[in-house]
């Protein structure tokens, strides 16, 4: 997840070349080449690059009871691979879980394979694995979290294990990941992270005889940001072909993310995610039929009162009116905002009479304001910094216990200031973005699919956001090829039963249409005999 997505990043210049990074070679230690090995032995194992601080991989079988009486058995790896350069230095080590289900080797083929990036910059691969999609998870549901709960990890009943194998990779400075000399930073960039995470994917498969297997990504938050750029350098620069992307809470354009006050956009692409609030602080669930009075009015008459100017008394009576309804908020609150609601100000507002102040990442969940009687109170987020310790200590015990790989003298970095502030945005004037890459990969590859999945009450990264910019992609081809889909709770809207078991279902759907038009041949969008015509995509 982007948990700590920065609002105010600079935009910083300095782009970092990347020539050495992508033809680096990615080796694995000759224990984990054996480990690994899928099928009849064809590898001569490879000496260990000098400098290795992780230890061999392990692997070990599992197996969980799910509902309806499955049973799930694979075989889970803990490991990493060392980025090298071309003279076999070591450059950094990229820790990993896999988790494969048991299989005949001649199914490598066709059983899918998907690979887990959380966001940040700076968040390791946890909050997926152990909390989404991994076949164990940490329960952190209720409308409050405690550092201090119970670490004890539960099968999962929505885990995809049962469509698809999970690799789960923690970038450099996340996890275990580390840079092999300390000079971290040349992967901190918007550009050589993408490159190097696209180098660790196309090495693993190969590594373990995955190529013919029908590839996919997931990416939550700023790993959402990711998953375009990494499918276009797999595509371009690497060789691969992704089959699907699952864009989990991503930011597709930090331009939309970080707009100033002084402009509109972010009070617009905010304002449905209040009202998705009110209604379920009234007890109402929310759901896209009854968000479309929200939505359009945000992309309609709010934006146009808006643009008046909070001088136009007669515009500020309307927004007053609208938002406050909406919102749910005191009309006098709203008025004195001009109807421009900041979320730092709603999430202390909606709680102020009982003391309590609500997750930017999901306004469903509180914890108590620090200095309830103060004009202004800093406090932290009651998500994602309570999630920090219990969190860390679940994936520690993981890696020790059920994992059998343990790593001694080093922390694990659940989620790195480090590398958030020291993150390069890249050069230029315009803020990084991912629809680019998005409409080239969709445009190129006439069988890949997208799912893009929200949460209504994430103020973080909020739908309507994607929901506008998505509305801009041309149709090409299919209109099923590019999903919205928006589910109760929050930034990580998968910590709420029903809506993890949603989201496990909409997932299952887009690999198996993948899948058939891998096996069909299919290209919808694409040229010559058989070619549909474009038709246009329905509002998601």
């Amino acid at each position: 997840m982007t948990h700590s997505i920065p609002l105010s990043s600079p935009i910083r210049a300095a782009r970092i070349g990347l020539a050495c990074l992508l033809s680096a070679s990615v080796a694995l230690s000759p224990v984990a080449v054996l480990a690994q090995q899928q099928g009849p032995a064809q590898h001569q194992p490879r000496k260990a690059p000098e400098g290795r601080r992780l230890p061999p991989d392990s692997s070990t079988e599992h197996s969980v009871d799910l509902q309806n009486g499955r049973t799930l058995t694979f075989t889970a790896t803990a490991g990493s691979l060392a980025l090298v350069d071309e003279d076999g230095k070591l450059q950094s080590e990229i820790a990993f879980i896999a988790y494969t289900k048991t299989r005949k080797p001649e199914e490598a083929a066709t059983r899918p394979i998907t690979f887990g990036v959380n966001g940040g910059p700076g968040a390791a691969s946890a909050y997926l694995n152990i909390g989404a999609i991994g076949p164990w998870r940490l329960p952190t549901d209720g409308a409050s979290i405690s550092p201090s709960q119970a670490t004890a990890l539960q099968p999962n009943p929505a885990t995809w294990l049962d469509f698809t194998d999970l690799v789960f990779i923690d970038p450099v400075g996340t996890g275990y990941s580390r840079a092999a000399e300390g000079d971290a930073k040349k992967y901190w960039s918007v550009d050589a992270d993408a490159s190097v995470l696209a180098a660790a994917i196309a090495r693993y498969l190969r590594q373990n005889d995955r190529l013919a297997s029908p590839k996919f990504f997931v990416g939550e938050s700023y790993g959402g940001f990711r998953g375009p750029l990494i499918a276009q350098k797999l595509q371009q620069d690497v060789g691969l072909g992704l089959s699907g992307l699952v864009l989990l809470s991503p930011v597709l354009d930090f331009g939309w993310l970080e707009s100033a006050r002084t402009t509109p956009w972010g009070f617009v692409t905010r304002l449905p995610s209040f009202a998705a609030a009110s209604l379920e602080r009234s007890g109402t669930t929310p759901s896209r039929a009854l968000m479309k009075d929200a939505e359009a009015y945000a992309a309609g008459d709010y934006l146009t009162d808006l643009l008046k100017g909070p001088g136009d008394r007669e515009a500020v009576a309307r927004l007053t009116t609208r938002v406050s309804a909406l919102a749910g908020l005191d009309p006098d609150i709203v008025r004195r905002q001009a109807g421009r609601l900041s979320s730092r100000g709603y999430q202390r507002e909606i709680g102020r009479d009982s003391g309590r102040v609500s997750s930017a990442y999901d306004t469903g969940v509180t914890g108590w304001d620090p200095d309830p009687t103060a004009d202004h109170s800093g406090f932290e987020d009651p998500v994602l910094t309570a999630l920090q310790a219990p969190l860390t200590t679940a994936m520690v015990q993981l890696y020790t216990g059920r994992l059998n790989w343990r790593v001694e003298n080093m922390r694990y970095e659940l989620l790195s200031n480090s590398v958030n502030r020291g993150w390069n945005w890249g050069s230029g004037r315009s803020a990084p973005e991912a629809m680019g890459a998005l409409k080239e990969v969709l445009a190129l590859d006439g069988r890949m699919r997208v799912l893009v999945a929200h949460g209504f009450t994430d103020l973080v990264t909020p739908y309507f956001a994607s929901k506008m910019l998505l509305d801009q992609v041309p149709v090409y081809g299919s209109a099923d090829r590019l999903k919205l889909s928006v589910y109760p709770g929050g930034h990580m809207f998968y910590t709420r039963p029903d809506s993890r078991n949603a989201f496990h279902d909409d997932a299952a759907d887009l690999f198996a249409r993948a899948l058939e038009a891998r096996s069909d041949g299919s290209a919808a969008g694409g040229t010559g005999a058989g070619a549909t015509m474009p038709e246009k995509r329905p509002t998601p």
